[in-house]
């Protein structure tokens, strides 16, 4: 396979045939990205969960396009999350890890590409893409916050907080950061546009994110606009109202809190979508959603949180830690029951929105995106991915250096710990990864082996500075 062929260069524009939609469409419709935290391809309605009741995303998934077969980036946070705003691998950019580097400026993102086309753009959530407080960028992290990627406003917590009362430790928290009881992260975790915020933080985050987003929304419906919204939900400390916990008494204590935080988020991605409804807005806004990672470790191996019928959790490299729940809805465009298990992944939300909106690097931006256009794979234009997906963790200090490379049904992993061992799957006709077949492929194990190091090399190259100007 040469190199070339899996990338996607954004550098001649997109032919209007590509992206034929109604004459009902707008020009430069809203866009809103959706994500959770650490919520697994199993812990939804849509993907065949009958205890979790995920009403909205339901929805979702049935009035737009569910995607069966959809990877986060890498099997953790911060790299997948840069992979969704700039389309590159997260070994391109170097966020390998969580807390060990910033978005660096000179990656180009969704943000930064709107608001070249005349888009209002406004972050909210979970950034982890580098400290949003300048003051507490210390040894292990940069200040890179929204508000130097795009965003024109932002609301948004440096990393996790409790998904209930998000200002305080829980009071049966044992895990790391602080004491039962004491304020998290000082009290103020959440920063508006370089302002800490303490009003209107009690109860559900999931609600005190929306409650952002809404006015935000209103305030530019005469305008397009760009939202990217990043709920804690449900990544640890898992806490859910009374309220939400009682839907589930049948459960345990764990349950009752995953899958209630779960709810309290659903409830509010259909607080959203109504609210577009009101305004007259949901056939000129396409709104995605997907999770960031797989489901929790812990959670994981104790049968709370699920990866569905496959292999691996949050941190691994395999199907479960990479592959999560996504749909999206944009009605009048995507028509409503599609479904698709061919490939795609969070490195697809940048070249699909830029087919959208007619975008095209200028000569000095040039530079390799890795991922397709999702609106091709909606309307059955493409019938398998054209590209290679490379995944990566790597926290070398700790000994974890994991990477991964989907190329066409054949997968190879290197687990990221604790022997690196190499695995060969065919996932046409293993999808659980049950029958490591790297003896019996010595072949194939070689070709795959020698595409990981050319990505690999490639992508040190990208962040080693091939990409940027200077």
């Amino acid at each position: 396979m040469a190199m070339k062929s899996t990338l996607i260069l954004l550098t001649l524009a997109f032919v209007s045939t590509c992206f034929a939609v109604s004459a009902a469409t707008p020009a430069k419709p809203n866009v809103i990205l959706l994500m959770s935290d650490d919520q697994g391809w199993g812990d939804v309605g849509f993907n065949g969960n009958k205890n979790l009741q995920t009403p909205h995303l339901d929805a979702m998934a049935a009035e737009g396009v569910r995607f069966d077969r959809f990877y986060a980036s890498a099997p953790l946070c911060s790299p997948t999350r840069g992979s969704c705003l700039t389309g590159r691998y997260p070994f391109r950019f170097g966020v390998l890890a969580a807390h060990t580097a910033g978005m660096r400026v000179g990656e180009i993102t969704i943000a930064e590409m709107l608001k070249d086309k005349g888009y209002r753009t406004g972050f909210f959530g979970k950034w982890h893409l580098g400290w949003v407080k300048e003051s507490d960028a210390g040894s292990r992290g940069f200040y890179s916050p929204p508000s130097q990627h795009g965003f024109d406003t932002h609301f948004a917590t440096t990393s996790a907080v409790p998904t209930w009362n998000p200002t305080v430790t829980p009071a049966d928290w044992t895990s790391w950061g602080y004491k039962p009881g004491q304020p998290w992260k000082g009290g103020a975790p959440y920063v508006q546009d370089g302002v800490e915020v303490t009003h209107n933080m009690a109860g559900d985050d999931s609600r005190v994110i929306m409650d952002r987003v809404i006015p935000f929304i209103e305030a530019n419906q005469a305008r397009p606009f760009f939202a990217t919204v990043w709920f804690h939900a449900p990544h640890e400390p898992v806490v859910a109202g009374e309220a939400y916990r009682k839907r589930y008494s049948k459960h345990g204590n764990a349950r009752q809190n995953l899958y209630g935080c779960i709810t309290a988020m659903d409830e509010q991605i259909g607080r959203l979508r109504a609210r577009l409804d009101e305004l007259g807005l949901s056939e000129s806004t396409a709104v995605f959603f997907c999770s960031d990672n797989g489901p929790a470790d812990n959670l994981t191996k104790k049968g709370v949180a699920s990866a569905g019928p496959f292999k691996g959790y949050k941190h691994t490299m395999y199907e479960g830690g990479l592959l999560v729940p996504a749909c999206a809805v944009w009605p009048n465009v995507i028509p409503p029951g599609t479904t698709t298990n061919i490939r795609c992944s969070t490195l697809d939300f940048f070249p699909t929105i830029a087919g959208i909106v007619d975008f095209e690097f200028g000569s000095k931006d040039k530079r390799p995106i890795d991922g397709m256009d999702l609106m091709k794979v909606i309307r059955g234009k493409v019938n398998q991915r054209p590209s290679d997906l490379f995944f990566g963790y790597r926290r070398l200090h700790g000994d974890i250096d994991g990477q991964a490379i989907i190329a066409g049904d054949w997968k190879l992993l290197r687990e990221a710990k604790p022997d690196g061992r190499v695995r060969l799957y065919d996932l046409a006709t293993d999808p659980y990864e049950q029958h490591d077949l790297a003896i019996e492929k010595p072949d194939q194990l070689r070709q795959m082996s020698k595409r990981l190091q050319e990505i690999d090399a490639e992508c040190q190259r990208s962040r080693d500075g091939a990409d940027y100007r200077y």
